[in-house]
């Protein structure tokens, strides 16, 4: 799985892993991160989640950071919203105010160009990658965010019966790619209905990691 497979993904508008509303699990514990009004979150892999907006109104600062030029230029257009456009390192930036996209692969962003974040928040992209790239993510996260506390959400099943993405992400990888630096909490844990394809039953898990 390289860049050309997600940029593949939305030049064809195979996007079954965008929600077309706001997550109602954000929406239910997005209070127990305990910001503050003006807090900066790191979006990752953001696509065009509405996820974006509602944290704006919620007066959070976000930036995101998302592969697909594409997908950022739909969530302004869909949003109504005209942003600047400039070059912020090998990076494009588009920006309106309290929210900025950084068009780029993340594991070519640096703390640099990023600047300070006070938390993250990864609804698809810890489970959008493989096993060999999450180890890699994972740390690229924490390097970028230091130890910002994250809002991460994972789903699981029987990875033998299916093939992802979205690939299936235990409790157990959680702990030991996190565990080190955060306290884990799991905050809730749902079936998904259905289950997930042929892998049978699915669950989705939403983790709060606050620093040690």
């Amino acid at each position: 799985m390289d860049r050309e497979f997600w940029l593949k993904k939305w030049r064809e508008n195979e996007i079954g892993f965008h929600q077309p509303d706001t997550n109602a699990f954000l929406r239910r514990h997005w209070t127990k991160m305990r910001l503050r009004p003006g807090a900066r979150v790191f979006a990752l892999l953001c696509g065009k989640s509405h996820d974006m907006l509602w944290l704006r109104a919620q007066g959070m600062s976000i930036v995101g950071v998302e592969l697909a030029r594409n997908a950022v230029e739909q969530f302004f257009e869909e949003s109504g919203l005209t942003p600047v456009v400039s070059m912020c390192g090998v990076f494009e930036c588009f920006e309106v105010e309290g929210l900025t996209l950084l068009v780029g692969d993340i594991f070519d962003l640096s703390v640099l160009t990023l600047g300070h974040v006070d938390a993250t928040y990864d609804r698809a992209a810890l489970i959008a990658l493989p096993e060999p790239m999450r180890a890699r993510y994972a740390d690229q996260v924490m390097a970028l965010a230091g130890h910002a506390p994250q809002f991460l959400v994972t789903i699981a099943y029987d990875q033998a019966m299916a093939s992802g993405p979205p690939f299936s992400v235990g409790e157990e990888e959680i702990r030991r790619r996190y565990g080190d630096r955060y306290v884990i909490e799991m905050i809730e844990r749902t079936d998904i209905p259905g289950g997930f394809r042929k892998a049978g039953p699915a669950t989705e898990t939403y983790w709060l990691l606050m620093p040690r």
